[in-house]
Formats: C-alpha cells, structure tokens, sequence
C-alpha cells in the first residue's frame, strides 16, 4: 500500500507539476485583483479534482464500453506522457492555442478552461488517475482510496501553487521554474517510458 501511494503521489505530481501552473496561471489571470485570484484558483482546483476522480471511478468502465484495454490505454498514455515531457524539457508545454488564449483571457469566468482543463485535468493526468486506478484495484477499494486521496494531497498543492503564484514566481524567477519543470520533464519521460513497457507487456500476456 505504502508503493502504491508513492508512486500514486510522485505521478500525479510530476504529471499536474503544481509549480509549472504559476506561469501558465499568471499568463491568463496574473492581472486580476486578490478576490478575483482567490476565487478563480478555488474553482479551477475544484472542477479539475472532479474530472479527475470521475476518470479515477468510471474511466475503466468507458473504456471497457468501447472495447479498450487497460493495455492498449497504458500505451497510448505512455505516448502522451512521453510527449508531455518532452514539451517539458525543451520548455515547448503548449496546453493551448494561441486563439485558445487569447479566448480565455476575454472571458470573465477562466477557472473551468483553461485552469481546470486542460491546465490541471489535461491528458495526461486523466490518463494516469485511470491507469493508477486499474492497478490500484488489486487492493480492493483502499487502494482506489489511496490513488484519490494522493490526488486530493496533489490538487491540494495545486491550489496552494496558484495562490501565491504571484509571489512564487517573483522568488523563482522565470529561469527558477524553468529549471524545476525540465526536471520534472526527466522524470515524466522514464515513467511514460515505463507505461509503454507495461502496456506491450500487457499485450504479450
């Protein structure tokens, strides 16, 4: 069990990457006022928490619906991920278009899109909440318990990133989050590297 919530924890960490947020948060609503700020971070933490525990409880069932494996969809998560990483390391992370920005920043309410999804809930962590989810169920429903509630710690810190993203990113500086987000682009590769391995050896069982 103990496994099972590091591992949970170390990927959804690396996959959400709270401190890459403050950039992303500060580019589409670092000019609003403290309220405004406090506000939007609370809702964008909430609505991505949603998504991500309905992909964490009924992801498995979609996929079973529509003839998936849980190997096909370690596969093609690993895929994801892995490209994730490497937008990571070469600081290339494009959550949207630049239509898509300049959308969200004429819009009153932005904690849905694009905080919420895809800057929190994007591909790549409702892929890892349902693969996470299927080897979890081994455990029975603790270890369903545990992937969530290493999410909620996750999406916990999350909120506490974007809400003092302002003086976060004063303290790092943009070469300071640059550094930690490569570095977590590095992990991110190997763990997609290790869902591909997994899915293929899925297959060959």
């Amino acid at each position: 069990m103990e496994a099972l919530a590091m591992k949970s924890f170390l990927t959804l960490f690396v996959v959400i990457d709270p401190v890459g947020l403050v950039p992303m948060y500060l580019g589409v609503c670092g000019e609003r006022g403290p309220d405004d700020h406090r506000r939007t971070a609370r809702r964008a933490v909430l609505v991505g928490g949603v998504t991500l525990v309905a992909f964490a409880l009924f992801g498995a069932w979609l996929l079973g619906h529509l003839g998936i494996t849980l190997a096909a969809f370690q596969i093609a998560g690993g895929l994801l991920l892995f490209k994730t990483a490497m937008d990571m390391v070469f600081a290339q992370r494009e959550r949207e278009t630049p239509e898509e920005a300049d959308e969200s920043r004429q819009r009153e309410d932005i904690s849905v899109f694009p905080l919420a999804i895809p800057f929190i809930a994007g591909p790549g962590a409702m892929a890892s909440v349902i693969i996470l989810s299927g080897e979890a169920q081994q455990l029975h429903m603790a270890g369903v318990v545990v992937v969530l509630g290493c999410a909620a710690a996750v999406l916990a810190l999350s909120y506490g990133a974007l809400r003092v993203a302002v003086r976060l990113s004063r303290v790092l500086g943009r070469t300071g989050i640059n550094v930690i987000t490569r570095v977590l682009g590095v992990l991110l590769a190997a763990l997609a590297i290790q869902y591909v391995g997994d899915g293929a050896l899925g297959f060959l069982k």
